[in-house]
């Protein structure tokens, strides 16, 4: 309420949203970015991708940690949001698997740079990593399950190992530009395929 006795929460409540979508915003453009080049490119290149000032940037994060974890967090989201969206749009339930690991490569090439941006907070990288696995296990189940029941891949697919398959993959990416891990990667999902 203000002064007067009137409220005030119909005027915060859109800004509070456009200080939602300008989050989204920096972090869609932190996430291209650090796809890119690497979680420790600069916080300028970020802000040129975003459209905004550097200090915008460190008003809503103010160490390259909370930026970091914060893109964390807005990957594994859009991860875990995608996969009933692929399977609902997708022409076949392997074709939606296969876009949806597409994003979990992209988000996996990111993460590389985590451990050395939380450096020693343990606890802080833990709770991250169940986080990880309690949005994203379940969904990559759900899309081994649809491809599983309509025929197009083997039955009993583990999601953890394919996941865990996957990162050991894009490990090594970041350091060696002779190495491709999506082909790979596709070459893993390929090879979940049924014969035909």
């Amino acid at each position: 309420m203000n002064d007067s006795g009137q409220s005030t929460g119909s005027a915060a409540g859109p800004r509070r949203k456009d200080a939602r979508r300008n989050q989204q915003t920096l972090l869609d453009a932190a996430a291209a970015v650090f796809v890119a080049s690497g979680v420790e490119a600069p916080v300028r290149d970020i802000a040129a991708e975003a459209g905004v000032g550097v200090g915008t940037i460190y008003r809503h994060f103010p160490t390259r940690a909370d930026l970091v974890i914060a893109v964390y967090r807005h990957q594994v989201d859009a991860c875990a949001e995608a996969g009933p969206a692929l399977l609902a749009a997708g022409p076949t339930a392997h074709a939606a698997l296969e876009r949806w690991v597409g994003l979990f490569v992209d988000f996996l090439v990111t993460k590389h740079g985590l451990a050395s941006a939380m450096q020693a907070d343990n606890a802080g990288f833990e709770a991250l990593h169940a986080y990880f696995l309690d949005r994203l296990l379940p969904v990559c189940a759900q899309l081994l399950d649809a491809a599983a029941a309509a025929g197009e891949i083997r039955a009993g697919v583990d999601a953890y190992q394919l996941m865990r398959g996957i990162g050991n993959l894009c490990i090594g990416a970041d350091s060696d530009p002779r190495y491709d891990a999506r082909q790979l990667v596709a070459l893993l999902v390929a090879g979940l395929r049924l014969p035909r």
